[in-house]
């Protein structure tokens, strides 16, 4: 069995996003990283995103975005739930956004003449990210099984995981879960 993308602790995360904060395109890395570790959205889904998916015609941000079939791996349109805390993150993104075309992608890509991340330019990009903070074992799925390990921490109910990833079948969400020690722990607690 080929090995996972490792699962981010709290820590971990705050490293990301404290190294994000000191480099280049700082509130565009901190808001891709936020979007990925607070939705459970794929790379390519994140990707994929326009302007118009993201941000209302009053330039604020929505609390749903909606994901066109084309759009995710299972072919199938989904609405993906906007947390307040990522909400602040992207608006303040968004200040920052020089082309505001509705059709232009919602996350830019520093390279000239782009139209933005492709799925293959953003999984480099957090691939680069990970390795330069040190955390071996982290790609740009990492951030899925992080969301998806941290729901069932909480205790959220499989069906509204399914619901939140997009997938369709049990047996995927649980190849995502990181059965580890909090979980656990969790769970005695509960007996």
């Amino acid at each position: 069995m080929a090995k996972q993308a490792k699962v981010l602790n709290n820590a971990e995360i705050r490293k990301v996003l404290d190294y994000c904060a000191t480099r280049k395109h700082a509130s565009r890395n901190r808001a891709l990283v936020m979007m990925m570790f607070n939705t459970g959205m794929r790379v390519s889904e994140v990707a994929s995103l326009r302007i118009r998916d993201v941000m209302d015609t009053d330039s604020s941000i929505k609390n749903e975005i909606r994901l066109l079939a084309e759009n995710t791996k299972t072919n199938e349109a989904r609405t993906v739930f906007v947390n307040e805390k990522l909400r602040r993150e992207l608006q303040q993104y968004a200040k920052l956004l020089v082309n505001t075309n509705p059709n232009c992608k919602f996350f830019y890509s520093q390279k000239r003449d782009s139209d933005g991340f492709t799925a293959n330019t953003l999984t480099q990009h957090f691939h680069y990210l990970y390795k330069r903070v040190g955390l071996d074992g982290a790609s740009s799925h990492s951030s899925r099984r992080t969301f998806i390990t941290t729901l069932a921490n909480k205790g959220i109910g499989v069906r509204v995981i399914m619901g939140l990833s997009g997938h369709k079948a049990l047996s995927s969400v649980q190849c995502y879960i990181d059965c580890n020690s909090e979980l656990m722990r969790n769970a005695v607690e509960m007996v």
